[in-house]
């Protein structure tokens, strides 16, 4: 079975979020071994500079790189990434499960994204869209998608 997990700066917020990864957390369970890790996110003044910024994201990166399980295959949600359709997204765990990938991890940075070392370090990058979502809002959605991902896996009516 594989494993999957994701590592987030942060606690979910609001509590609509909190019931929503909870129940894609539970629903995940049927299809693999699913973790997520949440590491300290750097307390950053209400404007900070860019240097400010870059410094927050590169030790919310070594705590996010120190997280990741040995041996994973790497994917950071990053603007730079790819988007893929689900069917694709799919298709893509299947292979990395086929070829001896037993665990995946998802990378999602703070409000600021990803360090440039976190980047470097991914194995492969995914874009959930074009637009612009909140980080907490983009943990659910990438949820969501596994969810998906396995469904469509599996034969399940879930994907239409």
């Amino acid at each position: 079975m594989l494993s999957v997990t994701v590592i987030v700066p942060g606690k979910l917020k609001e509590k609509y979020l909190r019931d929503a990864q909870a129940e894609y957390t539970k629903r995940l369970t049927a299809f693999c071994k699913f973790n997520i890790i949440e590491v300290s996110v750097e307390a950053l003044p209400s404007e900070p500079s860019p240097s400010q910024v870059t410094a927050a994201l590169e030790k919310e990166g070594k705590r996010i790189l120190e997280a990741i399980p040995k041996g994973s295959f790497v994917y950071a949600l990053c603007i730079e990434g790819r988007q893929r359709a689900s069917e694709v997204f799919s298709e893509e765990l299947d292979r990395l499960a086929v070829s001896g990938n037993s665990h995946v991890t998802f990378l999602i940075g703070s409000s600021f994204g990803l360090s440039e070392e976190v980047k470097r370090f991914a194995d492969a990058k995914l874009s959930l869209s074009e637009m612009t979502f909140p980080h907490q809002l983009a943990r659910v959605m990438l949820l969501e998608q596994l969810y998906r991902a396995f469904h469509i896996s599996s034969g399940g009516k879930y994907h239409k």
